[in-house]
């Protein structure tokens, strides 16, 4: 089955200059095929943003509660 597991034999594996990453031996599930580039990006960039404008409040919450703290000299 793709993507999970494969039993080479020792020819395949001096084919391929007796490199053994996975990705050579194993190949891709089949279920990358149903990749949407455009529906994957405009999710991550939403998800990114979202992000974005949560660190934005938590900066400032941050800058907020250092300006509560009392330093004393002494």
């Amino acid at each position: 089955m793709k993507g999970l597991c494969n039993s080479a034999s020792i020819d395949r594996a001096r084919e391929l200059d007796y490199v053994l990453t996975s990705g050579r031996h194993v190949g891709l599930p089949d279920d990358e095929d149903d990749f949407d580039f455009a529906e994957r990006y405009t999710a991550l960039k939403a998800e990114f943003e979202a992000q974005i404008k949560e660190e934005e409040s938590l900066n400032l919450l941050i800058l907020e509660n250092l300006g509560r703290i009392e330093v004393m000299n002494g």
